[in-house]
């Protein structure tokens, strides 16, 4: 699956429906989904490879873990995404995740979709999100273990969703 997040204005491509407006304080973004590459001149800085998914694209509250990672801690750090607990699928207001793999540059994006901001903050507030991060800063933990591979700081940055246009949506 490739997921394609464009910055500012939307390309005019036939093949680009069941787009989704992501608004966040700064910026607007166009997420649009596929489950393969579009044959399309689209610009792949834009564009990433699903390693992960559960859940849906539609809801109200999207926050985006950007995470930079270089070349060499992309396998250790895609292990961790791959091999985890996945108590976030069962909180109360969680409709989906993404974790993406970027097709150019180094900053993987852990997308995840919210029916609103209340329900990811609960889950933030939660004993899972706990367990889920428990061993981030521990010496067993990918940032103790391998901290080298984070060339910059990660940032989290979150949007409100609003669903395509033609009021589809794309369930994964």
């Amino acid at each position: 699956m490739f997921v394609y997040l464009f910055h500012g204005a939307l390309p005019e491509d036939p093949q680009l429906d069941n787009v989704y407006t992501l608004t966040g304080e700064e910026e607007t973004l166009h997420l649009f989904e596929a489950v393969s590459p579009p044959d399309t001149s689209i610009d792949s800085r834009s564009a990433y490879q699903a390693i992960d998914s559960a859940g849906t694209l539609s809801g109200g509250f999207a926050v985006m873990n950007n995470i930079p990672v270089n070349e060499d801690g992309r396998s250790a750090f895609e292990e961790r995404f791959l091999g985890r607990a996945r108590r976030v699928e069962g909180m109360p207001g969680f409709a989906g995740i993404r974790v993406l793999r970027p097709l150019q540059g180094d900053t993987y994006v852990i997308l995840t979709i919210w029916k609103d901001e209340d329900s990811f903050k609960s889950w933030q507030n939660s004993e899972a999100y706990n367990h889920a991060h428990q061993k981030r800063d521990q010496p067993e933990g990918i940032t103790q273990q391998r901290p080298n591979i984070f060339p910059r700081p990660s940032f989290v940055t979150t949007y409100r969703v609003a669903p395509p246009e033609q009021g589809k949506s794309m369930e994964c």
